[in-house]
């Protein structure tokens, strides 16, 4: 039961860095557009990220949960430690929300829609950017548990430049996500094609860079990365494999088409997720000083796994069903609307 629990885990950070990801990164392109195009942006990316804004941070919910109940040791550990940064994205999950919901949905249009456009922009920046650092923050050694001091305990657990580049990576990774899916919603407009089609490439370039910079910073802080992710065939393959999926979406992209570009880039993130995670599964919160926290060693009681793996499961029919008949309506929606 225990590795049902921890593959939805797995599967349930992957979609939300996929369709949380996309979501975000819908704002995130709205933040780097100019003011000419940014009411257009904010029509196509609406009509692209409808399905998931309704959806999306159920997933979040489900890991956060899967961790409260199943591993509360890892749970306390990372809610008293990382507490600073996972406020933060906390409050930016919120105010997003509430400044996507206005903009869209309120009744009246005066100035005050100026102030839900900024809100939900540099809040779909931010809070990639916390989700990232605190990503970071688990693998990257600084979390000390037998800290003595405020700052040793709750600040520089997380503010280190591998942990601040992870979050820069993840949010030129939502970023190029949302180029992606909004390139394929733009196919009936040419002109708004090309235009996400440069975002893309900028988000592009700035995920390089960034996935450069983490190197660099797990190099300067001691942090075996490049062991994690060359040092063993699973990641060569991963890294290999994304690669090649990158050159393959880059060509279709430039010859027009647009129907597996979302599954591509859906792809590359797995594998960027499968390469980052499997050299030191299971040891998912790594302790100052050589220490970890296991999902294997760290686990619930046996019958708090069982139940929790049978709510999970029970769960999926559920839910899974109803996520692809909402995408399902939306797409038809957006279809009769482009006709």
């Amino acid at each position: 039961m225990i590795y049902i629990v921890i593959i939805y885990l797995w599967v349930a950070l992957l979609l939300y860095l996929l369709l949380g990801g996309a979501d975000f990164g819908a704002g995130i392109i709205e933040l780097f557009t100019t003011e000419d195009n940014k009411a257009k942006t904010r029509r196509i990316s609406y009509q692209a990220i409808g399905p998931i804004w309704e959806a999306n941070h159920m997933w979040l919910i489900i890991a956060i949960v899967i961790l409260f109940v199943g591993f509360p040791a890892i749970y306390t550990t990372m809610s008293v430690h990382l507490h600073i940064p996972l406020v933060v994205m906390l409050l930016g999950i919120i105010a997003r929300g509430t400044a996507f919901a206005f903009r869209n949905y309120d009744a009246v249009t005066d100035n005050l829609q100026k102030v839900y456009n900024k809100i939900f922009v540099y809040s779909s920046f931010i809070t990639p950017l916390f989700l990232g650092i605190i990503a970071g923050s688990a693998v990257s050694g600084k979390i000390d548990p037998h800290a003595d001091t405020f700052l040793s305990a709750y600040i520089f657990s997380w503010l280190n430049w591998f942990s601040v580049t992870i979050g820069l990576f993840t949010v030129s990774l939502c970023g190029f996500i949302a180029a992606i899916f909004l390139i394929g919603e733009a196919k009936y407009d040419e002109l708004e094609r090309r235009r996400f089609v440069r975002k893309a490439v900028q988000m592009n370039i700035a995920a390089v860079i960034s996935g450069g910079l983490v190197f660099v910073s797990a190099i300067s802080d001691g942090i075996p990365l490049v062991q994690w992710v060359f040092g063993n065939p699973v990641g060569i393959t991963a890294v290999s494999t994304a690669t090649i999926s990158l050159i393959i979406l880059w060509y279709l992209i430039y010859k027009g088409r647009s129907k597996s570009l979302r599954l591509l880039a859906g792809f590359q993130i797995t594998m960027i997720l499968l390469t980052t995670t499997y050299k030191h599964y299971p040891n998912i919160v790594i302790l100052k000083n050589g220490g970890y926290l296991s999902l294997l060693e760290n686990q619930g009681t046996d019958k708090t796994i069982e139940a929790l793996a049978l709510a999970l499961l029970i769960g999926s029919v559920f839910i899974l069903p109803a996520l692809i008949y909402l995408i399902y309506s939306f797409q038809k929606k957006g279809a009769e609307h482009a006709h």
